[in-house]
């Protein structure tokens, strides 16, 4: 290896799942048990956060929690 490669090793699993956690939170739409649509806030490991009636109160909520939202499709 020359002196200006880098050389990468591979990230456990736990650690690849936690990329993000602290700064990133998803958001999605979602249908609610009683069949009601919303936009689902996800963490970076994908676990249920919240819901809100539109993506801009989910992006706005988000923020407040000092994360950045990210939308998924």
């Amino acid at each position: 290896m020359e002196n200006n490669e880098v050389a990468f090793k591979p990230l456990a699993e736990e650690a690849f799942l936690s990329l993000g956690s602290e700064q990133i939170a998803y958001v999605k739409a979602i249908n609610l048990p009683d069949g009601a649509h919303a936009i689902g806030i996800f963490s970076a490991d994908g676990k249920p956060m919240a819901a809100a009636p539109s993506v801009e109160i989910a992006q706005a909520l988000i923020r407040q929690h000092e994360l950045e939202p990210a939308l998924v499709h």
